[in-house]
């Protein structure tokens, strides 16, 4: 079931071979340490989820050479980065650029238009991807921010030259 009006081509995406696979290796320490802080700090993103803890979601930065597959089973849970030309079956799709990803993380870009306007694509289990959104709207704070500050000056720094960076109207160009 697609329910996105965009798509990206894949002969597009960057994240073949060699280059996919040395920056899933540089970036999955990272990321396993911060899905373990974000789960240990905010367990009930876990009961929002309901029974899309066990989904496999494919979260697809286009502009980056690796998907990301998350799996929020607070009993097995995983988040890893992935070559593209190895990504898993997931229940879920959604794909975008990653700084728009990246403040849809923290509500502070919205979602259903950045899907109308096309800048947004979603596939697959659709109830699964609204159940996510909603569990991460729930969520006090900034998760992308508390991911910074576990890096602490540095990470801060590297998020804030993120957002500056990132207007909306990137998205269209």
């Amino acid at each position: 079931m697609s329910t996105g009006v965009h798509t990206v081509s894949p002969a597009r995406l960057p994240g073949g071979g060699v280059v996919s696979r040395l920056a899933c290796g540089v970036v999955q320490p990272i990321l396993s340490r911060v899905v373990r802080r974000i789960a240990a700090r905010h367990p009930s993103l876990f009961a929002r989820l309901g029974p899309h803890q066990g989904t496999d979601f494919l979260i697809d930065p286009v502009d980056l050479p690796f998907a990301l597959h998350l799996r929020p089973d607070p009993g097995a849970l995983l988040f890893r980065a992935v070559p593209r030309d190895a990504v898993p079956q997931a229940g879920a799709v959604i794909r975008g650029r990653f700084l728009l990803l990246l403040e849809l993380v923290d509500s502070e870009e919205d979602g259903d238009a950045a899907f109308f306007s096309r800048d947004l694509e979603v596939t697959g289990d659709t109830e699964a991807v609204v159940r996510l959104r909603n569990a991460l709207d729930d969520v006090d704070g900034s998760i992308a921010e508390e991911t910074a500050a576990m890096f602490g000056p540095p990470g801060r720094a590297v998020l804030a030259r993120l957002r500056r960076a990132y207007t909306p109207e990137m998205e269209r160009t």
